[in-house]
């Protein structure tokens, strides 16, 4: 048969081969059905073991398989199916048109900055899985894709283990190397996330020192034994990198920083903008559904709603031309004429939140409290509470404005007004990011303008969105939304 007529599942074509390893083969491919290009690994179960052990190797690696479709994160390869076919797994994934990281440092070896927007990215994405509780068990350069715009995504979560790579076979080789084993690893232990961290270590180490940690020798055993034991050789390029490494490849798993602390620590040591940073940006979102509460239907969408100071001199007729105007391209003069008195009876609390669009009630809410960096943003709740407010407000947000509409108000507060935008975050989601509102302030001070689009529903209190940042780099993720008190925000992200 031939390769370029070859299908799984009568469904997926073929194309030709891109990667491959010990592992397995990496397909390009066509999804027939959608009409798109994805990536597909032929996994290769081991040869050298009895009929039940190679079983018990599949079972593992669909096993694991699964287990990583389960993690999406703009920095990991999503794997959208886990399928069996011609007796051995298939992995359905993501394409990303890149290099491997092993290979661009195989060229040439990675700038301190190079290494430090990669980390950061990959770093991101390992927290997010740690968080899910889920263990990647072979970080390494190999592993990593880098395109072309410098985005960085890992594959592979658990594979290695399920398929019984880095193992002494039967007899008495090596599967993989041990170049990038965290020493209880080296020594048989399981792999958690501790071990993540090391092996992450590792890759940066050597993609900016040239080779890995435990040096290289010709012999796997010999660098499996200097693994177990620990022993690395300092870095003598990695300049201000150095300290944070020195920690992650700590020979005491206590000692090494968790991958959160890895992930804040590299972006503190970032030197400009950057993928990696967008995906932080990217989480916080959320916040901004609070505002979006005060934009009701039937408001013209053109309206501008003034600041908390201004709103207060609209005058009544202007609220009721507007109204009118809104409600009179569908309803009946009568209609209109009931409406206008309804809203002259809610007039009285604060008609700020009554006529808002969409965007500007946001806008309005967090313009309330001084724009000025006051670093516990918490106190501007008060335009929260104002726009939200105790009755009009709360009940529409939840019974008419989608999680969707408020993700996309949200990034229209960004990067503009910092104080709306960040009281728009839930307590969860700063603790899981260790987020101030100083890093936050830092980190928008970097961009321009920012825009969301495709947002769409992906499930109950779940969206995703592509985000550009200065008109430049693109960023797409999935967000979870909660309603605290009627307010849609943003509890987590990937």
């Amino acid at each position: 048969m031939l390769v370029e007529s070859r299908r799984i599942r009568d469904r997926y074509r073929l194309l030709e081969p891109i990667g491959g390893g010990a592992m397995g083969t990496v397909w390009r491919a066509q999804d027939e059905m959608l009409g798109r290009t994805v990536a597909i690994k032929e996994l290769l179960l081991p040869h050298d073991h009895d009929e039940h052990r190679t079983e018990e190797a599949k079972n593992r690696a669909m096993r694991e398989a699964r287990i990583a479709a389960r993690l999406q994160h703009s920095h990991a390869i999503t794997v959208f199916a886990v399928l069996e076919e011609e007796d051995r797994p298939w992995l359905i994934m993501e394409y990303l048109p890149s290099k491997s990281f092993a290979v661009l440092i195989g060229e040439e070896p990675a700038s301190v900055d190079d290494a430090i927007r990669v980390g950061a990215q990959i770093s991101s994405a390992l927290a997010g899985a740690h968080r899910a509780g889920i263990v990647h068990r072979d970080v390494k350069p190999a592993n990593i894709l880098v395109s072309d715009d410098g985005t960085a995504k890992i594959t592979d979560f658990g594979i290695s283990r399920a398929i019984g790579d880095v193992k002494l076979t039967a007899t008495g080789e090596i599967a993989g190397t041990p170049a990038y084993l965290a020493p209880e690893v080296a020594r048989g232990e399981d792999a958690d996330f501790a071990a993540d961290v090391f092996s992450l270590g590792a890759t940066l180490y050597a993609a900016v020192e040239g080779q890995p940690p435990y040096g290289t020798a010709d012999n796997p055993i010999a660098l499996l034994y200097k693994a177990s034991s620990g022993e690395i050789e300092p870095p003598t390029k990695a300049e201000r990198l150095t300290p944070l490494l020195l920690r992650m490849l700590a020979t005491d798993p206590a000692e090494r920083p968790s991958m959160d602390e890895v992930e804040q620590e590299l972006r503190a040591l970032l030197t400009d903008a950057e993928p990696g940073e967008s995906v932080l940006a990217a989480t916080v979102p959320e916040a901004e559904v609070a505002d979006v509460p005060a934009a009701v239907p039937t408001v013209p969408a053109t309206v501008a709603v003034p600041p908390a100071g201004e709103v207060a001199t609209v005058s009544p007729g202007a609220r009721k031309g507007m109204i009118a105007v809104g409600a009179g391209a569908a309803l009946l003069c009568v209609a209109v004429v009931v409406a206008i008195l309804l809203v002259v009876r809610q007039k009285a609390p604060t008609d700020t939140a009554a006529p808002p669009p969409a965007t500007q009630p946001s806008t309005s809410a967090s313009v309330t409290p001084p724009p000025s960096a006051s670093p516990s943003p918490s106190p501007s709740p008060t335009p929260s509470t104002t726009a939200p407010s105790t009755s009009t407000p709360v009940s529409p947000v939840s019974s008419t404005t989608s999680a969707a509409d408020a993700l996309s108000a949200y990034y229209r507060l960004l990067p503009g007004n910092l104080p709306a935008a960040w009281n728009l975050l839930t307590d969860n989601f700063k603790a899981s990011r260790h987020q101030t509102y100083d890093t936050y302030k830092s980190f928008w001070s970097r961009y321009k303008s920012v825009n969301a689009t495709n947002v769409k529903e992906a499930g109950p209190g779940r969206v995703t969105a592509t985000v550009l940042y200065d008109g430049g780099k693109a960023e797409t993720d999935t967000f979870t939304m909660v309603q605290v008190k009627g307010v849609w925000m943003i509890d987590s992200q990937g």
